[in-house]
């Protein structure tokens, strides 16, 4: 005797669970789906984060400033003098322009070739509504001069700065008091 053959393609699973089990599930992704978006959403609208991109350009900002007036070359003197001013705004600028000639002829007299590293460099105040900041910035600045000897320096630099036209530039600069020294 010959059985039936039995056809299962076609054929679907009709429980009412399968049904409770798939609507269970759409449930469950629409609501990750809504969770994950509304956190996205805060996330991309946090005042912290614009906080932190003014905070890094700052800091960035700040550091390549400070190595800028710490570098200069006797053999190219304006294109370093050039480069101090852009860094500058306010009344460091000016006074980096008034005394450039006589800066200048300075270097050009001694041939020195001084070269800066920044070796760390922190924000330690951010206005980011007033457009203002401060860095310290911790640099090796090296000095060869004309016979050839080389002198290595490390120093701590207090450096203001200010937004100008949406960039952060250098508005005041010093030497950060070393521990046990008074500021002033």
């Amino acid at each position: 005797m010959e059985r039936p053959v039995r056809r299962l393609a076609g054929r679907r699973l009709r429980t009412p669970h399968a049904a409770a089990l798939a609507l269970a599930l759409a449930l469950a992704a629409g609501g990750f789906a809504a969770w994950a978006g509304q956190d996205w959403y805060r996330a991309a609208h946090d005042d912290r984060a614009a906080y932190a991109v003014q905070r890094d350009a700052a800091l960035a900002a700040g550091e390549q400033a400070v190595q800028n007036l710490n570098t200069l070359d006797h053999r190219d003197v304006n294109q370093g003098l050039d480069l101090w001013e852009a860094s500058t705004t306010g009344e460091l600028h000016e006074q980096l322009s008034s005394g450039r000639a006589d800066f200048a002829d300075q270097v050009k007299e001694a041939r020195t070739v001084s070269t800066a590293r920044v070796l760390s460099g922190a924000v330690t105040e951010l206005d980011d509504r007033a457009g203002r900041a401060r860095v310290l910035v911790a640099l090796r600045v090296t000095v060869r001069s004309a016979d050839g000897t080389r002198t290595d320096k490390d120093s701590r630099m207090l450096g203001e700065l200010t937004r100008t036209d949406g960039r952060w530039k250098l508005s005041a600069l010093g030497q950060a008091p070393v521990g046990g020294t008074p500021a002033g």
